[in-house]
């Protein structure tokens, strides 16, 4: 069986926090990559953070993968969802929202909440390398793009628990 484990809102506030000078001072990142649907709310929580006197904030763009697979339950209100095999590209970027038409130079950073098994991290990196190779070919580049990954609660395959976020701290 699973187990939920509960983090507050204001849990996941404070983990954002911490890390923001970190990754601010030393990676400086030019765009954030949501991975959604869990990536959102750090993303959103640690652009806050991230941000710089008299610069604009960090965009943030989104991406959709799934990898997890709703697998029947002994409760058909509480669904038990288990990694799956195979990640469904579900969204991909569109920078043309932003100013800049590539991510060939820049220094973007991954958020997701969780790292369970790598796969969907894994993915993403792979992905955004083909699209940043294409894009220094097309335009005779060699300016070096940096990936760099933010996650709010990593654990091994093997662990059994599920986190899940909540406005009440008592569940």
């Amino acid at each position: 069986m699973v187990e939920k484990v509960y983090v507050t809102y204001n849990e996941v506030h404070k983990l954002c926090q911490a890390s923001a000078d970190q990754i601010l001072n030393e990676f400086k990142p030019n765009l954030m990559i949501a991975i959604g649907g869990g990536g959102y709310v750090p993303a959103r929580i640690l652009r806050s953070f991230l941000k710089r006197p008299s610069a604009p904030n960090i965009p943030i763009q989104a991406i959709g993968l799934s990898l997890y697979e709703q697998l029947p339950s002994a409760k058909p209100s509480d669904p038990v969802e288990t990694p799956g095999t195979k990640v469904t590209r579900t969204q991909w970027l569109d920078l043309s929202s932003l100013e800049m038409t590539n991510l060939v130079g820049k220094n973007i950073l991954i958020v997701d909440e969780v790292d369970d098994t790598r796969t969907t991290l894994e993915y993403a990196v792979r992905e955004l390398q083909k699209d940043v190779e294409t894009a220094a070919q097309s335009l005779g580049s060699d300016e070096k793009t940096q990936f760099s990954i933010f996650v709010l609660h990593a654990f091994h395959r093997s662990a059994l628990s599920w986190i899940v976020v909540t406005h009440d701290p008592h569940h």
